[in-house]
């Protein structure tokens, strides 16, 4: 071969060594991820409710994508721990995080110094779903309504009790949103470690406000009534409760959600076929009847569409606290 036409054969070949040099390695590279087990990093404890919807779309991925994924909970810190966990951890779509209201849209409002960045250190992949919020009391509350109530308080205020669990809490902050819409006064009274409930059951504190799983079963069966629930519109389960809107107070919009996401960096094929994962993941007849029976909706969307729903619910929250003057550090 001539000189010439080594020359033309070796630049011939040159953006296919470019080519080959540029292409993507590790996990990013792989179109049959996942290949091994897949964590999924719960800030919330074994048993809890949040938990137990983890576990639920740990199997449906499972299923989905013939790789196991399973839930490891690091909770404590007003899931601070388990954030700190996910947010250092490996971008390579092995490692990823059950964000919450609480983590993700509060928790960053209340603490001057974390060690995640809420907003720079996490790749939304898709909303699992949201709770309402129910004003939930114990039977012997006279008032059959928000409207009511709302009136016995700017009557007499302070006359109800209203359990929180705990400052900076969802249903602390709740009540405080609520008193503030509602320009009323109640009784807050904060519990730390211990669940509210058993005292609400037997009506030594009269109401509480809060995600409707841990309260339904008792609203059901008649042991706790609910005079509000969020929501556009009224929810199929509890379909003779008003909305907080219908009663004058449309500004009060309380949900909790989880969602699923991955550490930022983590590579765009990755985070697109988990995001396709989930959309089938909302096709799940049963799960989706589990989330509505307890006062909820099975909801999943795009990352663009999650991220742009953890931004406005964050700058909602962000509103609440710095109204309610909490500041936990």
């Amino acid at each position: 071969m001539t000189f010439l036409k080594r020359l033309a054969a070796s630049a011939a070949a040159l953006p296919l060594v470019a080519a080959f040099a540029l292409a993507p390695t590790g996990a990013a590279a792989q179109p049959d991820y996942p290949t091994k087990p897949v964590r999924i990093i719960a800030p919330f404890p074994a048993g809890s409710g949040p938990d137990a919807n983890a576990r639920e779309l740990a199997a449906e991925l499972t299923k989905i994508l013939g790789q196991s994924f399973y839930v490891e909970n690091r909770p404590g810190a007003s899931n601070i721990i388990g954030t700190e966990v996910a947010a250092k951890a490996a971008n390579d779509g092995y490692s990823l995080y059950i964000g919450t209201t609480s983590s993700l849209s509060v928790v960053p409002h209340l603490y001057g110094k974390l060690p995640f960045n809420a907003e720079r250190d996490f790749a939304p992949i898709s909303l699992l779903g949201v709770l309402n919020t129910g004003l939930i009391a114990t039977p012997s509350v006279p008032a059959k309504d928000a409207r009511e109530l709302v009136a016995q308080l700017k009557a007499k205020p302070d006359s109800v009790t209203v359990a929180t669990q705990g400052i900076g809490s969802y249903s602390h902050l709740s009540a405080v949103w609520f008193n503030s819409v509602a320009g009323v006064k109640s009784n807050l009274v904060p519990y730390n470690s211990n669940s509210p409930y058993a005292d609400l059951l037997a009506g030594q504190i009269q109401l509480m406000f809060d995600g409707l799983p841990a309260a339904a079963t008792n609203v059901q069966a008649g042991k706790l009534k609910l005079l509000a629930i969020t929501g556009r519109e009224r929810h199929p389960s509890f379909p003779n409760v008003p909305t907080f809107a219908e009663q004058g107070l449309p500004d009060y919009t309380p949900i909790a959600w989880q969602g699923l996401l991955a550490p930022a960096g983590t590579a765009p094929a990755i985070l697109e076929k988990l995001s396709a994962a989930m959309a089938k993941v909302c096709q799940s007849p049963e799960l989706a009847k589990k989330w509505r029976d307890y006062g909820g909706e099975l909801r999943c969307n795009t990352p663009a569409e999650f991220t742009a729903f953890i931004q406005a619910d964050r700058a909602m929250w962000g509103k609440v606290v710095r109204a309610a003057g909490v500041k936990l550090d």
